[in-house]
């Protein structure tokens, strides 16, 4: 682990990427030759020369579920100055949305990107609307310039797994 991703890490909180299904992950209009592999995928992510691109238009809807609950507390996305992400919708939870309903819901939190906070900087969410969270639903709205094309060299999300309770491991109470 490089020095730079090591603090990166917000204290007390863990890199959330080995609790990502791959198997359930999916982007809509991405790139088929900049695909969110690029972005998110460990040794991927690293690497500024891959990205993951739009495709049609600038917008980008990434569905990430989880194989467990999880807290979110912070993300840090990557990106070029002028064609990086600005405007980034996070809905907790949210199954099956689509370009045509995605403004239907209310985001759990909207996150405005600087071209500071695109150097990968995390930033810190509205940590009581993350507390169970099974699957988040990235929604980027558009990008720095409004140019066509988005482009996203790293997303990377950091919290905490949720402690379930193992019933097996329970006593029953005896009644006296």
């Amino acid at each position: 682990m490089s020095a730079e991703s090591a603090t990166a890490i917000p204290r007390g909180q863990v890199d959330l990427l080995d609790f990502i299904d791959f198997s359930g992950v999916e982007c809509l209009n991405q790139s088929t030759s900049h695909s969110l592999s690029n972005a998110i995928k460990q040794g991927y992510r690293e690497d500024d020369g891959l990205n993951l691109e739009s495709d049609a238009d600038e917008q980008l809807l990434i569905h990430i579920p989880f194989n467990q609950v999880i807290k979110l507390h912070s993300i840090a996305i990557k990106g070029p100055e002028e064609d990086g992400p600005k405007t980034v919708k996070l809905f907790s939870n949210k199954e099956h949305m689509g370009f045509s309903n995605v403004n239907d819901y209310p985001p759990s939190d909207t996150v405005v990107l600087s071209p500071d906070t695109l150097k990968g900087k995390p930033v810190v969410l509205k940590y009581v609307k993350f507390q169970n969270v099974r699957s988040l639903t990235i929604f980027i709205e558009d990008n720095q310039l409004d140019s066509e094309i988005t482009k996203v060299q790293k997303i990377a999300l950091f919290g905490t797994m949720v402690d379930t309770t193992d019933m097996k491991s329970l006593k029953k109470i005896e009644d006296h």
